[in-house]
């Protein structure tokens, strides 16, 4: 994206009627596992608490009966004339007892997250939605659109019908992916369908607007189109599951604003306080072809027969090289002969176990040498 330093401006018919530079937040480094770091911390805060009752289990006046009767100690209901009469209550192996480590309302729920790093993740996130790739790999239908980021004149922000939308979406190529939306819903498995969230639908558009004059009216009832003002970008829609590559429409005027909410490279964030955009690591992303590279390759391999000068020369393990090891320790091939020539001779039944052959010429000669005044 950033070898592209102009975005396309389409009406309401689909047509390019102007453009728009670049904004610097889209060549922000894009950072999946600072995404679902945060996304997961996030979306920890819609849960809401539970527990189990702080009386259940106990709600009967259930005793223990002791030893000598030949029954275990375990509390057991009083009465007769029911077959609850002595059955066995209070315990986490009984029927009608309590759990074992009863939920509490007092669980950390709540995650507190760093606010810089929200604010990297969401620019990490957006820069994403402007790569046709990652938009087609979380699975939009964006075959048919003439280009990601998608802009289209904010005088869809005065629309008030779905009827209007609708036309809007079809000019632009991108009711496909609405319809994939439609397509999608289906009954959720497990007991979840019986806890009012029956039904499971894939995600569509997400269309990002500056001032809503009847846009959310005119968008909301189309099946997994999601509204958001620019003002307020939020990481949970920007990437829903942790998953970049969201499909995103742009107004104009929303567009316009995000220089001022991100910043650039040499100007700070002028509503994020002390925001500045995050650079990449390297300057270089293909780590791949950085490494093959001649100017690498002629550096980190040793120099042929037919070069004179070696630049360097490949470090080798001496305890899988044997001349690295040789020539690090004179000693350790007459060690190595020596310890053959002793697993021969127990081989051979000539040397009996937990002693040592006897010194060879060599042996005695380096010793001679090692220890000579």
């Amino acid at each position: 994206m950033a070898a592209r330093p102009t975005v396309n401006v389409r009406g309401v018919d689909g047509a390019a009627k102007g453009s728009l530079p670049l904004p610097a937040v889209f060549t922000v480094p894009i950072r999946p596992d600072v995404i679902e770091q945060i996304h997961s911390q996030l979306a920890k805060n819609k849960r809401q608490p539970y527990a189990v009752a702080s009386n259940a289990g106990h709600q009967t006046s259930a005793e223990s009966w002791g030893t000598g009767r030949a029954v275990a100690r375990i509390p057991r209901v009083g009465g007769g004339g029911t077959h609850r009469s002595g059955q066995a209550a209070f315990g986490n192996m009984a029927r009608g007892g309590h759990m074992f480590n009863p939920t509490k309302v007092w669980r950390r729920w709540f995650i507190k997250t760093n606010q810089t790093q929200r604010r990297i993740a969401t620019a990490s996130a957006l820069a994403a939605t402007a790569l046709p790739s990652l938009v087609l790999a979380r699975g939009h239908r964006v075959e048919q659109i003439e280009e990601v980021p998608l802009i289209v004149s904010s005088e869809i922000e005065s629309y008030t019908r779905t009827k209007e939308a609708v036309n809007v979406l079809k000019a632009l190529n991108a009711y496909d992916d609405v319809l994939k939306s439609s397509n999608s819903r289906k009954i959720r498995a497990g007991v979840g369908k019986l806890r009012n969230r029956r039904h499971k639908q894939r995600r569509g558009p997400l269309v990002i607007y500056n001032e809503d004059n009847g846009l959310v009216k005119a968008f909301r009832n189309l099946p997994g189109v999601e509204l958001v003002n620019v003002h307020q970008l939020n990481l949970l829609q920007l990437a829903p599951g942790g998953h970049i590559g969201r499909f995103v429409i742009w107004t104009e005027d929303a567009f316009k604003q995000l220089d001022s909410i991100f910043g650039t490279y040499d100007t700070a964030s002028e509503i994020k306080k002390g925001f500045r955009l995050p650079s990449a690591k390297i300057s270089m992303p293909d780590v791949t072809r950085l490494i093959n590279s001649d100017e690498i390759q002629s550096v980190v391999r040793p120099a042929g027969p037919k070069q004179t000068k070696r630049p360097f020369t490949q470090k080798k393990n001496p305890l899988r090289n044997r001349a690295v090891l040789f020539r690090l320790n004179p000693y350790a091939q007459a060690s190595i002969r020596n310890e053959i020539r002793e697993q021969a001779m127990r081989r051979d039944g000539k040397l009996k176990k937990n002693t040592r052959a006897p010194r060879t010429k060599t042996d005695t000669r380096f010793f001679e040498q090692l220890f000579a005044p």
